[in-house]
């Protein structure tokens, strides 16, 4: 049976005409909007300041997986919002809070981003997962929880999104992008396979150029 690649925006499975019931896709059923350094979903109105954040943005819509390319519709940029002054006892939330931690810009609690020692022209985002190795012989993700074998559980790599089963999970099962994400010129690409467009759907069809285990943990 021919597998086919769903073409909806957030998710980027994997699927046969044969098992695509219903609900087996996550997606966003609009486009994104780009305005201020702001990254939002036009659809569920999610945002991140942080690119490889904003990707990892769980689809807000479900249905079947499909072939067919949708027509997205192009948004009004969000309104500015307004600033509220966050009190200085916010420490413990800074604390908990995943985009703080790892020095990205987080506008819930007001902190900027680390100094990365990068020229304004040329700003590479990266994730706590970064990688540049294309190798194969990629190590399966650290285990942090007990899961059910055979409980269907949706992969958090960049470019698969695939549902898998941790029983069928092996070191060649997941196909995605390492990273960094780059932005550079009002270019979009992967720093992992140095491959770079302009149009964001066409970023998102960038084929992933590694192969490596499953990994459901969106933190890792």
């Amino acid at each position: 049976m021919e597998k086919l690649r769903c073409q909806r925006i957030g998710c980027n499975a994997v699927f046969t005409e044969d098992d695509n019931p219903d609900n087996s896709c996550t997606y966003h059923e609009s486009g994104p909007i780009f305005h201020d350094g702001m990254k939002e979903w036009s659809c569920c109105k999610k945002r991140s300041h942080d690119f490889s954040l904003f990707l990892e943005i769980p689809g807000c819509k479900t249905g079947k997986h499909t072939t067919e390319k949708p027509v997205l519709a192009k948004a009004a940029p969000p309104k500015r919002p307004i600033s509220v002054p966050i009190p200085e006892n916010n420490a413990s939330a800074k604390d908990s809070c995943p985009r703080c931690r790892q020095g990205f810009y987080c506008s819930d609690h007001r902190t900027q981003a680390r100094n990365m020692n990068k020229k304004t022209s040329d700003i590479v985002v990266t994730t706590s997962c970064e990688s540049e190795s294309n190798s194969q012989d990629v190590p399966p993700p650290a285990v942090k929880k007990i899961v059910d074998i055979k409980q269907p559980q949706i992969c958090k790599n960049k470019g698969c999104g695939k549902t898998f089963k941790e029983k069928d999970n092996s070191d060649t099962a997941c196909n995605y992008h390492p990273g960094p994400a780059v932005f550079h010129d009002r270019m979009r690409g992967w720093k992992c396979c140095d491959i770079h467009v302009k149009e964001f759907d066409e970023f998102m069809e960038i084929p992933p150029c590694t192969k490596g285990w499953h990994n459901a943990d969106a933190t890792s």
